[in-house]
């Protein structure tokens, strides 16, 4: 009977519920850090400096508090890249940044926000500390007086190096350090305009001993760890400025397709100067482009590869020295023409005896090699009185060439051909043809009878057409305006075409726009073009575009959420349609249908209510509003289910250990908006281990109603260190189950654990934070039988650990070779701080507490186990607290001692190798609990649970469940 009633005691204590109202609460942060952190600073009250080294990993982590479980994000202001859309560590709780640059400094800010009254935010600077390699550069001046006939050279060496914090230079002459005042001839000063940011050596009158090695040293002051860098320069009578020469012509005229090799070669300078090739503007070389020092190569020239290139050398003394060349790529482009009528008559036809001039224009490289003919019907024209031939200028460019024919004639009618090309060849020619004959007309535009006003839906193609007449007939050009008043196409405003462009040429006077959509309706211009055609004033003519769309409704989908018996109505709203006349709704469950109706003019929305909800209303519910282009869709999903718990992540000391290898959980949550729904009944809990994948799941029946922010309590035991569990909660009402929700409940071992409980099984690889002794012989070491060596010497040490589990860990002495007797390893628990605070007993600052342990000593050579209290006040000291000598037998035996501690102290664990090699000590489930020790109660449970079954809790659970079903 003391099982039973200690199985339901422990199975009530795994259902109790603790109730509080009003744990919903507000965000707060506060920003803490771990890495590679140089110093932080406090810089105002909520606000800090985080000192980092440039490439180490930044760590910055947003402690938040709040409920429901606040959503976090960092963002990022003031020295580099804002905040990064839709990169997924910026929405977790720590922000990590790996190999940092200087340009990720800045101020990182943390926003937590979960609904409730206004976001928390809080922000540290983080200042990224650096030294690049300082650069020293030369300058010289020399200086002639006539009247005292001497020669003065000085010489400046400026030291340049990036960094943060700010750099301190020093100056080194070979070995002798330069300071200011050390030498007459030096002077050692920092420009005004450039404080902090160079140092300058100024040679002054230079003498023999300055020809030298100078060492410009940059420091930061070893902040960070970051050292000291150093640049040199060897200062001689030969230092000299560089200077360039190109073995090339300048400019260099090629061909399209022809190789070319750019050549630079330095001419002077001292010491020999670093040549490079670039372009003006930071534009690229070609890509195909190959350098060789001074030598650029660029293979299958390009029109696009013409251009300014750029030599440039530099060795640190003086200036850079450059050489500009210029590649000409020759080539014609862009060959156009366009006739005029004559200009004294207002009429824009070509009549006989009136003057026209045929214009014909080409671009081209070089253009003075441009040279133009004429023909008319294949023959050679001249210039003559009547037919006038004109060029403009070789400089401008593009190049034009005319052609005036004075009272034009019958006989002149025919085919002009302007011919253009290059003087030395080596490119094809141009050549356009004009005709000029009576049928010659200036254009006329229109648009097709019915096709000024076209009505397309979404997603068509449509076609937007012009006809043009007139010979030649000229290039279209289309164009959107948007209408300002009456004025339509004088006060036109341009917008940009569908395809992005603000102009779009036709060649058929068609425009063809796919999968049009709502926003490429208004205006269209097409309009003639002045080339290839007549000079006049343009022709033009408007279509307009009327795109018609489906109804824009919201919302197009929502979830409600509501008990049965209960009324509500839905609503959904027009925000936007084409036509918006004689529109049209239809409410439907499911299939069936509800209502129709049409909207009138001063309605923009349509509702349907629910007098009383029963289990058949519950469903999808839709409502579409129809215009002749389509329907809009509002969808209702009306459910009965319960919202997701809420997990409470701010309990104090939610998880605790009062058994060496397990401990448990204070799982806490709140139910979201309980009173939306029927009542919840009962809640579905299942939790596995991670490292699993089988779940256990146990029904908590609920009695009476929950209230909204009602904190409610479930105590898991018996949890196994050091695993981690996912938990997932589902609640249940009488339609049903509602929405899960999981968490995942980690393990963690005390860091400095309070003195009222601390349990160790050396299960974590962390073995609870002991450590071992430097100074002893050799150590212990953490084992599992189900990992032990087949070589293991026999007739000693444990087969299992103190629980009787074969993967369970304990710690142990190996005593074979090269192990002599007396030897020993000593074993230090974690230091402990004194604290009366904790203390249950206020009255004395000297609590008494139990230490307690298993050990295991079985074999014929076992040595000693001695254990020590060591206190560490101004002198540490060791007293010894318990000892034992000897085979004690195959088994784990509990040894237990009150120790008195007065100050911050550890338990040393001591073990001494005996006369042979079966001597192996063990010890496990190491224990200290405030108070005097105590008989240990009957521990019944652990029979239950041989290695190979399921965890204790588990049991509890089945055992628990059968024994009420008998009761019932």
């Amino acid at each position: 009977m003391g099982l039973v009633f200690g199985l339901l005691w422990l199975f009530t204590g795994f259902l109790q519920g603790v109730h509080g109202q009003g744990v919903y609460a507000p965000p707060t942060v506060r920003i803490v850090h771990s890495g590679q952190a140089c110093n932080v600073e406090e810089e105002r009250y909520s606000e800090r400096v985080y000192t980092i080294r440039e490439e180490e990993t930044l760590e910055l982590q947003c402690l938040v508090t709040g409920h429901p479980r606040p959503q976090i994000r960092w963002t990022k202001t003031a020295g580099g890249s804002s905040d990064r859309q839709g990169d997924p560590t910026l929405q977790n709780e720590t922000l990590k940044i790996t190999n940092i640059s200087r340009h990720q400094g800045g101020r990182y800010y943390c926003k937590a926000e979960n609904g409730l009254g206004s976001p928390a935010i809080r922000s540290i600077r983080v200042d990224v500390y650096f030294l690049d390699d300082p650069m020293i550069t030369v300058h010289q001046s020399v200086g002639e007086s006539k009247e005292h006939f001497y020669f003065e050279r000085t010489v400046f060496l400026r030291c340049v190096a990036n960094s943060n914090p700010p750099v301190h230079y020093s100056w080194r002459r070979g070995r002798e350090a330069l300071t200011q005042g050390s030498d007459a001839g030096v002077e050692i000063y920092e420009p005004f305009f450039t404080q902090g940011e160079t140092k300058i050596l100024k040679l002054k009158n230079l003498r023999p001993q300055d020809y030298a090695v100078y060492t410009c040293i940059s420091s930061v002051r070893s902040v960070c760890g970051i050292t000291d860098k150093s640049a040199r320069f060897n200062l001689n009578n030969r230092t000299a400025p560089p200077s360039v020469k190109l073995l090339l012509d300048d400019p260099l005229v090629v061909n399209t397709g022809e190789t070319i090799t750019l050549v630079c070669v330095a001419s002077g300078g001292d010491p020999p100067p670093a040549l490079e090739w670039v372009r003006p503007g930071g534009e690229e070389l070609p890509k195909r482009s190959v350098v060789n020092g001074g030598t650029l190569t660029v293979p299958a020239i390009t029109l696009e590869d013409g251009g300014a290139y750029t030599c440039m050398g530099s060795n640190n003394v003086g200036n850079p020295a450059k050489k500009t060349t210029t590649i000409l790529v020759r080539g014609l482009r862009k060959g156009r023409f366009w006739i005029t009528p004559d200009p004294y008559h207002n009429d824009d036809n070509i009549q006989i005896g009136r003057e026209v001039k045929i214009s014909c224009q080409v671009e081209a490289t070089p253009p003075e090699e441009l040279q133009f003919s004429w023909l008319k019907n294949g023959r050679p024209l001249r210039s003559s009185e009547r037919m006038v031939i004109t060029h403009t200028d070789t400089e401008i460019t593009p190049g034009t060439t005319n052609l005036d024919i004075i009272d034009l004639k019958f006989t002149d009618f025919g085919t002009y051909t302007c011919v253009a090309a290059l003087r030395n060849g080596g490119t094809p020619e141009i050549s356009i043809d004009v005709n000029i004959s009576s049928t010659t007309v200036p254009p006329e535009l229109s648009v097709p009878r019915g096709r000024s006003h076209l009505v397309a839906q979404e997603g068509d193609t449509v076609d937007l057409q012009c006809l043009v007449s007139g010979k030649p007939k000229p290039i279209l050009l289309w164009s959107r305006v948007e209408e300002s008043g009456a004025a339509a196409a004088a006060a036109a405003t341009v917008i940009l075409m569908p395809d992005g462009s603000e102009q779009t040429e036709s060649y058929d006077g068609v425009l063809r726009i796919s999968n049009v959509t709502r926003e490429m309706g208004g205006t269209y211009r097409c309009q003639t073009s002045q080339y290839n055609g007549f000079n006049v004033k343009p022709r033009e003519a408007l279509i307009q575009l009327v795109v018609q769309f489906p109804p824009n409704v919201e919302p197009v989908y929502t979830e409600i959420r509501q008990a049965l018996g209960r009324a509500f109505s839905l609503t959904c709203r027009l925000l936007r349609a084409h036509p918006a006349r004689l529109l049209r709704y239809e409410w439907k469950l499911g299939s069936r249908l509800l209502t129709v109706g049409q909207f009138s003019d001063q309605r923009d929305d349509t509702s349907y209510l629910v007098k009383a909800l029963n289990r058949e209303g519950y469903g999808e519910y839709t409502c579409d509003i129809t215009n002749e282009a389509g329907a809009g869709r509002c969808t209702f999903l009306v459910t009965g289910k319960a919202h997701a718990p809420e997990f409470y992540y701010d309990t104090y000391s939610a998880l605790w250990q009062n058994r060496p290898r397990v401990y448990g959980f204070k799982l806490q949550w709140t139910q979201m908006e309980p009173s939306a729904v029927d009542r919840i009944l009962a809640y579905r809990l299942g939790i596995r281990q991670m490292t699993q994948s089988r779940w256990w799941e146990q029904e908590i029946p609920i009695e009476g109603n929950i209230q909204k922010g009602e904190l409610l309590t479930y105590n898991l035991t018996e949890l196994i260190k050091p695993e981690s569990y996912l938990v997932r909660l589902t609640p249940i009402t009488r339609y049903g189950e509602g929405d899960a929700t999981e968490r995942i409940i980690t393990y963690s071992a005390p860091v400095n654990p309070h003195l009222r409980e601390f349990q160790c099984g050396f299960e974590d690889e962390a073995v609870c934070l002991f450590s071992q002794d430097k100074t002893d012989v050799f150590d212990w070491t953490r084992h599992s039988a189900a990992t032990r060596d087949t070589k293991y010497t026999p007739n000693t040490g444990p087969s299992t650990d103190h629980a009787g589990s074969k993967q369970g860990f304990y710690m142990y002495i190996e005593t074979s070779r090269p192990r002599l007797e007396g030897d020993m390893a000593r074993l230090l628990s974690p230091t402990f701080n004194m604290n009366s605070k904790i203390s249950s007993n206020p009255v004395t600052n000297n609590p008494t507490y139990c230490f307690a342990f298993y050990y295991h000593m079985y074999g014929k050579h076992i040595g000693s186990l001695n254990v020590f209290l060591r206190q560490k006040a101004q002198t540490m000291t060791d007293t010894s607290v318990w000892t034992l000598t000897g085979n004690q037998g195959d088994r784990w035996r509990r040894a237990k001692v009150n120790i008195h501690p007065t100050a911050p102290f550890q338990m040393v664990m001591e073990g001494v190798r005996g006369a042979g090699i079966e001597g192996d000590i063990a010890i496990d489930d190491v224990t200290i609990e405030e108070g005097e020790c105590k008989d240990p109660p009957p521990n019944n449970l652990r029979s239950l649970a041989p290695p190979s079954s399921p965890h204790i809790w588990q049991l509890c659970i089945t055992l628990s469940l059968a024994l009420i079903g008998r009761q019932r």
